[in-house]
């Protein structure tokens, strides 16, 4: 008993069953660079290696989009250069107060502990730099 079975129709007979007739495929939407209606082109090297094949020309407008674009993308990478350098100078501007604070509060305790071991009657305090 056979699977595939001929159906007639308006057209002529249809082949239809487990293996339908052959299928329109996808090479003709897929392949933009061969001539229509010809066989699929390998362009091969005699090495054995498979070439891509040449691009469409590119018109005025690529061109000119292409040029804009590196402009723009240019002009992009200074003014994300110039806002790190300003963030950078915000946060030194930020910190700044907080450096000459914590100086200040330093100073006023190393010079309340002098003071009080003075009164104290204690030996004078001398700050020593050992050079090697």
């Amino acid at each position: 008993m056979s699977s595939i079975t001929w159906t007639a129709s308006g057209a002529g007979r249809t082949r239809t069953g487990l293996e339908a007739g052959k299928g329109t495929g996808n090479i003709g939407t897929m392949d933009t660079y061969r001539p229509r209606g010809g066989p699929p082109l390998l362009d091969m090297t005699p090495d054995g290696e498979f070439r891509d094949p040449v691009p469409p020309r590119r018109g005025w407008l690529d061109q000119a989009l292409a040029r804009v674009g590196s402009v723009a993308l240019l002009l992009t990478l200074a003014a994300g250069g110039l806002l790190l350098v300003s963030l950078a100078i915000l946060f030194v501007g930020l910190l700044l107060p907080v450096l000459v604070g914590a100086g200040l509060v330093a100073f006023i305790s190393l010079w309340w502990r002098v003071r009080s071991l003075r009164r104290a009657g204690g030996t004078p305090v001398r700050f020593v730099v050992l050079r090697r």
